[in-house]
């Protein structure tokens, strides 16, 4: 029943909302990131960069596969810079949750920072009122921000001591 009522709450979409992970392995010297974003909405972006307002992005007919298209927008609105230096960022693979895509990617080779800057204007071209929750996971405890239209980024800076 509870999941009903949240499938019918998000079908609805009175809200705009993603939320993005970043935590750093030190195992894999690698920044990792998840980042959850409703489905239907990561598809009207898609279609409006990609100019296909038929585009189905679970079964795209195009050749291409739903990671391929999620990287291409995802590299135009998901940044990230380590210690003033932008990164790319790799599409490790995806899943389905309910109404929402969940995008497991990575940046390789890191060894330490002392700051990160993200940016993040995931789907805020398509909705004025769309909000990405951001949490950051180095070396102590989580730093979080909600970025907005007018404020897409943040720069965490963290304690290296």
């Amino acid at each position: 029943m509870v999941s009903l009522i949240f499938s019918l709450f998000t079908f609805l979409h009175p809200i705009h909302l993603s939320v993005t992970e970043i935590t750093y392995s030190e195992k894999d010297k690698a920044v990792q990131i998840m980042s959850r974003i409703f489905i239907d909405d990561l598809e009207l972006s898609i279609q409006k960069q990609l100019n296909q307002p038929t585009l189905d992005i679970l079964e795209p007919k195009n050749g291409l596969t739903l990671d391929q298209m999620a990287l291409g927008y995802l590299k135009e609105h998901l940044k990230v810079n380590l210690d003033g230096k932008p990164r790319p960022i790799k599409i490790l693979g995806h899943e389905i949750e309910d109404v929402a895509v969940v995008f497991y990617i990575e940046i390789e080779n890191v060894k330490k920072m002392k700051s990160m800057e993200v940016r993040n204007d995931v789907i805020m071209e398509t909705h004025e009122d769309q909000s990405n929750i951001v949490h950051v996971t180095y070396k102590g405890p989580v730093k979080s921000v909600r970025l907005l239209r007018d404020k897409p980024s943040e720069v965490f800076k963290f304690d290296t001591k």
